[in-house]
């Protein structure tokens, strides 16, 4: 047996391993009822959103041909990056073709040699691997521990030296649906000279003035914002917003936005029509925060301890993968898909029911993922 052999057998007794699933792709087709997406707002599906991106391939073809430095970079690239810029209220934008390489940009490009990275340790892997692969130094501190992190900055005296702080947080957390202490985030990065990062991939859309997210429900602004158009956009891509010399900067030295074949056009002019639907979706965002509600008490009725969160993310932490993935199977053989996450994605013993919410879901649907929960309950 070769080591990979060993090592994927591993994966199995450990039941950890990880296999993909083929879902029904008829619009109509209701034999799996979705609670592991992260198309909060329902837009994947939008007409208007499926319309913008069938005129832009009969337009532009299927894909951008090149990186966007040669001659991948189209109109509708440069109208997205305008208008969400506009829409987030920052100088610039830069339109990545996913958040993964967004994060390493920011990373790898603006954070140097000598710098010093503060990041939460249940920061996104994108950016862990990101403050990794950069020169400066990380620092790791608990999840959201305001008095670790405040600690730390006093001990490096960033004001006292020619080392630039970035304090780096996820916005809203991706696998417990918290929210980073935005305040005291903003406060230490102002008393210590440092400059905040926020990746925001889980609350914009669906949190904020319009769905600017959740830094503009809970503030301040953050000196370079992350988003992804992956996930209440319905579509696919990123963007980072800053000022004009660093999204120039990231132009000119971002090597994961240099060296990659640029976001098709097709999926960008569908992120235009996206926006336009999302700063206009507050009815969506009622719908959804009442599916939450909804859930959350139905839970609760049941003695199900949810990790607090009031997005969309909901987590059900059930310890051991074994019993992980059984409550997850008697869910699909009941036509619920819910998403089943366990290390190295969480803590050992932290294994969980990744259940995400979304504005298109009923509450007939929601009462029959909360009767499939009680059957699992009731087999435990």
């Amino acid at each position: 047996m070769s080591r990979l052999e060993q090592k994927l057998a591993a994966l199995h007794c450990q039941y950890r391993y990880r296999q993909r699933r083929v879902l029904p792709v008829e619009a109509d087709d209701l034999s799996v009822l979705n609670f592991a997406e992260n198309d909060y707002l329902g837009l994947r599906r939008h007409p208007q959103v499926i319309a913008a991106c069938a005129a832009a391939a009969k337009k532009y073809g299927v894909g951008s041909g090149a990186s966007a430095l040669i001659s991948g970079y189209s109109y509708e690239h440069q109208q997205l990056e305008q208008e969400l810029a506009d829409f987030l209220g920052y100088e610039k934008t830069l339109v990545f073709s996913s958040g993964y390489l967004a994060n390493l940009a920011v990373l790898t490009s603006l954070c140097m040699r000598g710098d010093i990275i503060y990041s939460d340790k249940l920061n996104h892997a994108s950016l862990i691997d990101g403050a990794r692969l950069s020169r400066a130094e990380v620092r790791r501190y608990p999840h959201a521990d305001v008095s670790s992190l405040a600690k730390s900055l006093a001990n490096d005296a960033l004001g006292s030296s020619q080392k630039q702080g970035y304090i780096l947080s996820d916005g809203v957390f991706s696998m417990d649906g918290d929210i980073a202490p935005y305040l005291a985030l903003g406060e230490l990065a102002n008393q210590h000279k440092a400059r905040l990062i926020i990746d925001d991939a889980h609350g914009v859309g669906i949190m904020g003035s319009a769905g600017r997210g959740s830094w503009d429900e809970h503030g301040p602004v953050a000196d370079i914002l992350i988003g992804t158009l992956g996930k209440a956009f319905g579509t696919q891509g990123a963007y980072v917003a800053g000022n004009e010399q660093q999204i120039e900067w990231l132009v000119q030295t971002g090597r994961s936005y240099v060296y990659s074949t640029a976001l098709a056009p097709p999926l960008v002019a569908a992120s235009r029509a996206s926006l336009r639907l999302l700063r206009a979706g507050d009815n969506l965002r009622s719908e959804l925060a009442a599916n939450i509600s909804y859930f959350r008490s139905g839970a609760e009725h049941l003695g199900l301890e949810l990790l607090p969160s009031c997005t969309a993310i909901q987590a059900l932490v059930l310890g051991q993968e074994e019993r992980l993935l059984r409550w997850a199977d008697t869910l699909l053989k009941a036509g619920i898909l819910v998403g089943a996450i366990r290390p190295p994605t969480v803590a050992e013993g932290s294994s969980r029911l990744r259940i995400t919410l979304s504005a298109t879901h009923n509450q007939t649907q929601i009462n029959q993922l909360l009767q499939g929960l009680h059957k699992c309950q009731q087999h435990t």
